[in-house]
């Protein structure tokens, strides 16, 4: 795994990164997780059942965690959920501490015991179960009170984002976005926000720091007659479900792009002659097939990748 600065990709400089975690074995199921809440990165190996916890600022391993009986974890501002094998009609969780892993809770959550378990999602002080064909359980464990929400109001979602300043949680589902809060109540849904993947690829999301604004990549408004093969970038409120704003096929302005296929015709219209070489696209082009997406706050600039192996700048 390689970790690269963005000024280095406006240079066309792919190689200028730095190798990381190099004596992990991260192959699938094996994974890697960025955590810019707490500073922190957690690898998983599924070769040996290792988790391992490492500073983001230097990247260095600070605790491991080996125990094969952890089947997930899951990471709030300061602490982590451990969420282990089902035993019989209840499933052990612990809490730990993020910065050294010491286990600041133990207990346990019962369940319908012949009912699968949809998630268990950890929010700070709020523990959220839902099970198959059941209510959504919030579960205050500071003083073990309870919160149902109907099971045909809430419905499993494919997807969460937590917002943390806000007190607030997005749920995504059959590429529709909501905010609920933990009293189990719907907050927002969105008028013009319908994300281009069914399944919600949440690297075509991001959400600002302020937590304030959602940009996603989504389906192209049916009246676009540039739109047939791809999608637009929306930009929308959070809190009133508003679109602000969004780029489409239809803008038509060009945008520069940089390719790191090098040396092949990559499918992208053009050839492309090494990763430092840049080209012109038009916006219909730049908007097929995204894999990726990030706003740059600090310059006000949305990058986007596809599947090309292309990444473009939109720049206000």
């Amino acid at each position: 795994m390689c970790g690269i600065q963005s000024r280095y990709i406006r240079r066309g400089q792919p190689d200028a990164g730095f190798a990381l975690f190099e004596s992990e074995s991260l192959k699938w199921p094996g994974f890697v997780e960025f955590d810019d809440v707490n500073g922190k990165v957690l690898t998983y190996s599924a070769q040996d059942s290792i988790y391992k916890v490492f500073d983001l600022k230097n990247y260095t391993m600070l605790y491991s965690i080996s125990d094969k009986n952890v089947q997930e974890i899951k990471i709030s501002p300061g602490i982590m959920l451990l969420i282990f094998t089902k035993v019989g009609g209840h499933v052990p969780l612990k809490i730990l501490s993020i910065e050294d892993g010491t286990v600041l809770k133990s207990f346990s959550h019962l369940l319908h015991r012949n009912k699968k378990v949809d998630f268990i999602e950890q929010f700070n002080e709020k523990l959220l179960v839902k099970q198959e064909n059941e209510n959504l359980q919030i579960l205050d464990v500071r003083n073990s009170e309870l919160t149902e929400v109907s099971k045909n109001e809430f419905m499993t979602p494919s997807a969460f984002i937590f917002l943390y300043e806000n007190q607030l949680f997005l749920t995504f589902r059959n590429r529709t976005v909501a905010v609920w809060n933990f009293r189990g109540e719907l907050v927002t849904s969105f008028e013009d926000h319908l994300l281009w993947h069914p399944d919600c690829n949440t690297n075509n999301i991001y959400i600002t720091s302020d937590q304030d604004l959602i940009i996603s990549y989504c389906k192209a408004d049916s009246d676009d007659p540039l739109s047939e093969g791809n999608g637009s970038i929306n930009i929308s409120n959070i809190l009133t479900g508003k679109c602000l704003a969004k780029i489409r096929a239809s803008n038509g302005f060009p945008v520069e792009k940089q390719c790191s296929c090098c040396d092949v015709e990559c499918g992208c219209r053009s050839k492309v002659q090494s990763s430092s070489s840049r080209i012109r696209s038009t916006v219909a082009e730049a908007l097929e097939d995204i894999t990726a997406l990030f706003y740059d706050e600090e310059r006000n600039e949305i990058y986007t990748g596809n599947r090309y192996g292309l990444v473009h700048v939109w720049s206000n």
